[in-house]
């Protein structure tokens, strides 16, 4: 299974999106209720890589709570470190989330995140940067190194931003003690950013385990009138949606799966009914012909990111 579980959107009410309609989500016991058996359906339909944060509000505290029902020692549970939420679950909140990339911050949320041992096998930095320099930050790296050989963890980063391939680069030299240090690389991909292609030689050269994230461009793949610029796409997608007797979204899975192979594509469904349509990536497989054409969707890097910046929390 390629298909595993990332918990944004499990953990907390609001995430960075496009809008496809309002869900009431201040009732945090049915929320709750509802992310707890998300992660018991896919676990139950094979899902056994489950990507987790502090960041995400309530999710690692739910994960801890779900795995104290499994003795099963195929799962395996990736973690990051660097974010703070902050939105305390009000959805109007300013601020849902503050970045630090300390030693500090560091250990206090490997304080929490260590709970999820032995389930837990990567160990990452959120969103690792050129700006904030921790992937210089000595005192970082040579903890990271002992939490790596201490507890046998695959340590990795996760990327966002126009410069995703300029950290992967910076990443990959770093050596702590003669080691290479980073063996794991989440990365955002899909049909419109494409720019993990620049480096996905040199990654599988290496035998790094490839994570992809937002393979759905935060709900850009899906037919939306503010975005006159995509309407050739939105029109392809539905005839490949027909083609295939599945949802866009798994047509937007399927591209990473195929095009990134031995991967592992992020599902970020929030509920039972989108995770049951992610799952039919395993039913279909796209053509050459397929392929090519969501290849010829990829925008300029900037402009990508640019636009994502402008999407809202809801």
């Amino acid at each position: 299974m390629n298909l595993g579980l990332g918990t944004a959107a499990l953990g907390r009410p609001q995430y960075i999106n496009v809008r496809q309609n309002d869900v009431d989500n201040s009732d945090l016991a049915a929320f709750r209720k509802q992310s707890f058996q998300v992660l018991e359906d896919a676990y139950n339909a094979g899902i056994r890589y489950f990507d987790t944060a502090p960041g995400y509000g309530l999710a690692e505290e739910l994960v801890l709570d779900w795995l104290e029902t499994k003795d099963d020692n195929s799962i395996e549970i990736a973690t990051k470190w660097g974010y703070t939420y902050t939105a305390n679950f009000d959805a109007n909140a300013t601020v849902h989330e503050v970045k630090e990339h300390s030693l500090a911050k560091l250990n206090e949320q490997w304080n929490f995140s260590k709970q999820l041992l032995p389930y837990l096998k990567v160990y990452q930095i959120h969103s690792a940067t050129l700006e904030t320099g921790v992937l210089e930050n000595q005192e970082v790296l040579k903890q990271l190194a002992f939490l790596k050989k201490e507890y046998n963890l695959k340590i990795g980063l996760t990327t966002t931003g126009t410069n995703q391939v300029d950290v992967i680069k910076k990443a990959l030299d770093v050596f702590v003690d003669g080691k290479q240090l980073f063996d794991v690389f989440q990365v955002t991909y899909n049909f419109l950013e494409q720019s993990l292609l620049e480096i996905i030689d040199e990654l599988q050269q290496q035998n790094k385990k490839i994570v992809i994230k937002e393979a759905l461009a935060n709900g850009r793949v899906f037919s939306n009138k503010n975005y006159v610029h995509y309407q050739k796409m939105y029109a392809s997608l539905e005839k490949l949606s027909k083609k295939h007797k599945v949802g866009i979204d798994a047509i937007a899975l399927k591209y990473c799966e195929q095009t990134i192979p031995k991967s592992t594509v992020l599902s970020g469904a929030s509920n039972a009914n989108q995770l049951k349509e992610n799952l039919k990536i395993n039913s279909f497989s796209l053509s050459a012909d397929d392929v090519n054409l969501l290849n010829s969707f990829n925008t300029d890097a900037e402009h990508y990111w640019s636009e994502r910046k402008n999407l809202e929390w809801n």
